[in-house]
Formats: C-alpha cells, sequence, structure tokens
C-alpha cells in the first residue's frame, strides 16, 4: 500500500508535497527537477557533494547534504528515512545503483511513510546479479548471450566479454567488499575464440568472479524505458542508441524514438516474468544475423537518458509522481518517433575514446567521419540534455567540476561555480529531516 500523506500549505489549500532527488553527475537528476518543480511538486536534491551540478538548478527548491552512499551506506539509508519521515515528503526517486539498493533493502521502513514504487530486494537480486537475469530472460523466452561465471570457463570458444557478474558490488553480493561500502566495476575485457581467460588476474582486476558473456557485434543498440505498477505496464519509450559513452559500447550520448513491436513484446515479456515494479531501463543489442533483440541490462531505477525521453514526449518523473501519489490513471503515455537527442559531454567523451581505447572486437571508427556525423546530427537534431537557456547553471557548473577534478585539479572551479550561481550551501540532512543528532553522531540505524 502507498502511503497516503495529507500534505496541507499555511493558506489552507491543498498542495503536491515534497520529493527526494539524489543528485548525480549525469542528466537524470536534471531531467526530474526540471519536470517536477514546475508543476508543484516540492524538489529536495540530496548529495554528498556539496558543489553538486544539480543544486544550481533553479529547480532545486531545497538543497540537502547527505552521506556519501559508496562510503557509509547505512548512513546514507539513515538520512534517506528521515527525510521521508517528514509530513511533507511523499516518495524518494531512485537515479543510482545504491539508491535503489538502499530503497529496496529496507523498503518495508519506507512504506510507513512514503509511496515506494520499486521493486522488492528479491527481485532486485534477480536484476543485479546478471546470471540470475539470464536465466530470467531465458525463462520469458527473450534471447540473452550466453552467460557463464569466469569459474566454469576454460577456454573462450567465441569471441567473448569479461564484466562484473553484479550491477553493484555490496557485501551481500560478494566477499571482497567491506561491509557498508558500495562498489561499481565498470571495466569490460574483450577477448577474442581460443582465448584461455586469466581467471586469477581477472578475479583481481573485478574483486570477485565476474561473468564471460557472448559478444554481440555492437551494430545497433536500443533502450526502452518503462513504468510498472504491480506487474501493470503503465508507459514505455524506445529509443536507438546510434553513440555510446564509448565506441566499444557503454550509455547512450546520442539517441533517436523509434517503436519496434519485436523489441516491445521482448521488454514486456521479461518484465512480466519478474512481475515488476517501478522503473525499468532495458537495453538490447540487435543481433546483426537472426535480427532479434538480445537483452543486455536492466537498469531498475532512472536512466541517463531520460531528459532525452522527456524530449521526446515520454516524461517519465510526472509519470513516476503520478504514481506515487495515487494518480497513475492520469497518466497518458506517449512519444514523438524520430526525435534525436545529446548529451554533449557523453559525446566529448566518446571522441576521446577513439583516441585512448582499444579493443579486439570492434572497429575503431574513423575520427573525422565521426566529427562530421556528430556535426551533422547536431545540426538536424540539436535537442540536448543538460544545456537549457532556461536552467542555465547545472550545464556551467557540471563544465567547472569536470575541470576542477580533471585538468585544473585541486583549484577550486567548483566552488567558485556554486557561489557564482548563487547557490546556498546545502543544509545538513539531520537539519533538513529534523532530527536530533545522537551521541555517536547519527540518527538510529533503519530496520528491515
Amino acid at each position: 500500500m502507498f502511503s497516503r500523506k495529507t500534505v496541507t500549505s499555511s493558506d489552507g489549500g491543498d498542495r503536491n508535497g515534497s520529493i527526494v532527488v539524489p543528485a548525480v553527475s549525469v542528466p537524470s537528476t536534471d531531467a526530474c527537477l526540471r519536470s517536477l518543480s514546475p508543476r508543484g511538486a516540492h524538489t529536495v536534491v540530496v548529495s554528498e557533494d556539496p558543489t553538486a551540478k544539480s543544486f544550481s538548478s533553479r529547480h532545486c527548491d531545497e538543497a540537502v547534504l547527505v552521506p556519501d552512499p559508496t562510503t557509509n551506506l547505512e548512513a546514507y539509508a539513515d538520512a534517506l528515512l528521515a527525510l521521508a519521515r517528514r509530513d511533507d515528503v511523499r516518495t524518494i526517486v531512485p537515479v543510482r545503483e545504491p539508491d535503489i539498493y538502499v530503497l529496496s533493502t529496507y523498503r518495508e521502513a519506507f512504506a510507513e511513510h512514503v509511496a515506494t514504487p520499486w521493486p522488492t530486494l528479491e527481485t532486485l537480486r534477480r536484476v543485479h546479479d546478471r546470471v540470475r537475469l539470464a536465466e530470467a530472460a531465458d525463462a520469458a523466452g527473450v534471447p540473452v548471450p550466453e552467460t557463464r561465471p569466469l569459474e566454469d570457463v576454460e577456454t573462450i570458444e567465441t569471441p567473448s566479454i569479461v564484466k562484473s557478474r553484479y550491477n553493484l558490488l555490496v557485501d551481500e553480493y560478494v566477499d571482497s567488499v567491506p561491509p557498508d561500502r558500495v562498489r561499481q566495476s565498470k571495466t569490460v575485457e574483450h577477448l577474442q575464440a581460443g582465448t584461455t581467460p586469466n581467471v586469477e588476474q581477472l578475479r583481481e582486476t573485478f574483486g570477485h568472479d565476474p561473468i564471460v558473456q557472448e559478444f554481440v557485434p555492437i551494430e545497433e543498440e536500443y533502450m526502452v524505458g518503462a513504468l510498472y505498477d504491480h506487474g501493470e505496464l503503465l508507459a514505455s519509450v524506445q529509443h536507438r542508441q546510434l553513440r555510446g559513452a564509448s565506441y566499444t559500447g557503454g550509455g547512450g550520448v546520442y539517441r533517436e524514438s523509434v517503436f519496434d513491436d519485436d523489441l516491445q513484446e521482448a521488454a514486456e515479456a521479461l518484465l512480466e516474468e519478474l512481475e515488476w515494479h517501478g522503473l525499468a531501463c532495458i537495453e538490447y543489442m540487435r543481433h546483426p544475423e537472426t535480427g532479434e533483440f538480445y537483452l543486455t541490462e536492466i537498469n531498475p531505477r532512472m536512466w541517463t537518458s531520460l531528459s532525452a525521453n522527456v524530449q521526446m514526449g515520454a516524461d517519465f518523473p510526472r509519470y513516476y509522481w503520478q504514481l506515487a501519489t495515487d494518480r497513475a490513471d492520469e497518466i497518458e503515455a506517449g512519444y514523438d518517433l524520430g526525435v534525436g537527442c545529446h548529451y554533449l559531454k557523453g559525446e566529448l567523451a566518446y571522441l576521446f575514446s577513439l583516441l585512448r581505447e582499444e579493443s579486439d572486437l570492434v572497429d575503431r571508427p574513423s575520427l573525422p567521419n565521426t566529427i562530421r556525423e556528430i556535426a551533422r546530427s547536431c545540426y538536424e537534431q540539436p535537442n540536448v540534455d543538460v544545456l537549457s537557456r532556461d536552467d542555465p547553471w547545472p550545464f556551467l557548473q557540471d563544465a567547472l567540476i569536470t575541470l576542477d577534478r580533471g585538468v585544473l585539479e585541486g583549484r577550486g572551479l567548483s566552488e567558485f561555480g556554486r557561489r557564482a550561481s548563487g547557490t546556498a550551501r546545502p543544509v545538513d540532512w539531520r537539519e533538513a529531516a529534523d532530527v536530533a543528532e545522537t551521541r555517536s553522531g547519527r540518527s538510529q540505524p533503519v530496520e528491515q
């Protein structure tokens, strides 16, 4: 059951209440704020970084500093639950993997205070474990690359990739991660057929026993975004990914909206098998020989391409808010076809990958041709993710943070940007949640 808080303004009229949105470096937080705040939702943006770009958004109604989930996961859960206890807060948006892990792990505790449009922990485990996800896809009759734990592989018989078995690494999944910590491994190793993998070296690289997965040529990549209410599809969107963060793969940085019946059937079959509830971003590759859509991954949260989908007409932040506030019947799902959108920072990352990365399985595109393709697509489809004339500071602050932590490390550009934007320093989560500090300096831990 969803929590049914009644939120009343000082003049006696009803207002929409508040929604907690974690700040991340990718565009998804900004898309949420720009969708929800103008519609009356009070946005409570939380981050462990006082200079986070989304704090500078004109649509950030409240900025709150919280513990870093990668180094203090339990304290982060405490902070989110404390904010959830506020009378005005209606729900929390998962925008990164630690968010959804905390929300699903302590789902019952959160359900006492806010709406919980996210999967149970058992369902999340099936999705986070790529071996179990492949088994679920097979049960649903959905094509999936052959996926095996490294320990079950002696010789690579077909071109393959090695990657983390889990979307994120926590002590519940692997022994190598200390309690209360979170790690994520984005490393992907490409192996030719006939290779004998160096098992010990790969385990050391990944910090656990990774998976070996059949390589599907990267010719056509697709994404399906969906929102479910206890097994019922409320909204979906499809786009084709024409460029990723790297020429060897990665999250989409240029996408165009499409619709394919076979792709939709594959997505719905898998989510039905999982008895899905909440958000899902499902990634596919179309096999160049069979034409079938092969599942590669599910992200059970808001996704990097969210802003692109909103500009295509699929306003998932609004859909999520409507579901969380018992107004799912008001969702008017739909989107325009043939709409392209760019993540400019990601386009630069793609160009740099042509200079810095190598692969035994993926041919490197021509740099001059790629520059021409990017220029042409930007001219024909001038939609971008973060840059906004009405809300420019998140884009500017993102650029300053990138310079500060990369090229000009330690020069204080991110703090300069925060001050120049007129953004006040975020308040501590205890103050925002009106929680008295305990002797240990923390609130009481959440209970499962």
